[in-house]
């Protein structure tokens, strides 16, 4: 942490103004895919509003925003000095994995999917039948379990940046992008089962829920303490950034552990919020449940006592 405060000045190039030679880039593919996302999540709200049932605006905030930090870091300058410098490449990483997943399942796709969705009809299967049973299946199953969402979360880390799997991957634009795309699917699977907002095959208690939180996220501080505290490169890709950057690379490495580190304090922060929010929600819902029926119960008890009363008085009236 000694380190941090005089990096300023090194990094003082890293404003996206100047021209650097890159491989030829495939950010269109997430603009695209951000586009396809947006559009269908819009139509879907479109529909249910049009048919007249809500949808709360927060959840379409939440997806756009969502989104918005996905094309922030894949289709600006950010990803081009994502192939040059470990800081950026780290706050690409961190943001898909750890702040655009959250976003998305705040937005609730899987619920305004199947509530926007038509039913094929008796015997058919059209996409709200095959949403279903894609829900239902093993293989959901298995891939939202935190037995393996936890692990997984902790080797995206370790296994990638501590092995030569990254250098091998930082030889190609197509390599990079692929670790892109691996870090959005890992932080939806990761907090998913954690969120809880759609419908999914694991959905524990509240408690539960925040302990599998607590569980993975140790592991990611300490490994951005580890980047931070390293005293040499643990990555040959960053080894020689541009000169005209003026970038020492074992002092970006330092400021990409610190990336790393703030970014198990503040998502953790924020799906605390949300959990705790949506645990309030749950226990109003079930304290209304509980109301309603012994409402229920109240009437049934009153119209059975002046049935009774009313029995009494039949029976004096005959008398």
């Amino acid at each position: 942490m000694g380190d941090m405060p005089g990096m300023g000045h090194e990094l003082a190039p890293f404003t996206f103004g100047r021209a650097l030679a890159f491989h030829p880039s495939v950010d269109w593919a997430f603009l695209a895919l951000a586009t396809l996302l947006l559009v269908g999540y819009v139509g879907g709200c479109v529909r249910l509003w049009r048919r007249g049932d809500k949808w709360p605006v927060g959840r379409l905030i939440a997806w756009v925003l969502g989104l918005a930090t996905m094309v922030m870091v894949t289709c600006t300058g950010l990803a081009q000095y994502g192939m040059v410098l470990l800081s950026a490449h780290m706050m690409q990483h961190m943001i898909l994995s750890m702040l655009t997943p959250i976003l998305l399942l705040l937005g609730a796709p899987i619920t305004l999917s199947l509530r926007a969705l038509r039913p094929a009809g008796k015997g058919k299967r059209g996409p709200r039948e095959l949403l279903v049973a894609l829900l239902h299946s093993r293989y959901v199953k298995v891939i939202s379990h935190p037995a393996f969402t936890i692990p997984l979360f902790i080797a995206s880390l370790y296994g990638l940046y501590f092995t030569p799997l990254f250098d091998f991957l930082m030889k190609s634009q197509w390599g990079h992008f692929a670790m892109m795309v691996h870090f959005l699917a890992v932080g939806l699977a990761f907090f998913w089962p954690i969120m809880g907002v759609d419908p999914g095959p694991h959905r524990p208690g509240y408690v539960m829920r925040i302990l599998e939180l607590f569980m993975g996220m140790p592991f990611h501080a300490f490994f951005g303490v580890a980047v931070m505290m390293a005293s040499g490169l643990l990555v040959n890709t960053f080894a020689h950034p541009p000169a005209s950057l003026g970038v020492n690379p074992l002092t970006d490495q330092h400021l990409a552990g610190g990336l790393a580190w703030a970014f198990s304090e503040i998502p953790t922060a924020v799906v605390l919020i949300a959990l705790t929010f949506q645990w309030a929600k749950s226990e109003e819902r079930v304290s209304r449940r509980k109301d309603r029926i012994a409402d229920r119960n109240g009437d049934q008890e009153l119209e059975a006592y002046n049935a009774y009363l009313a029995r009494l008085g039949r029976q004096g009236s005959a008398g």
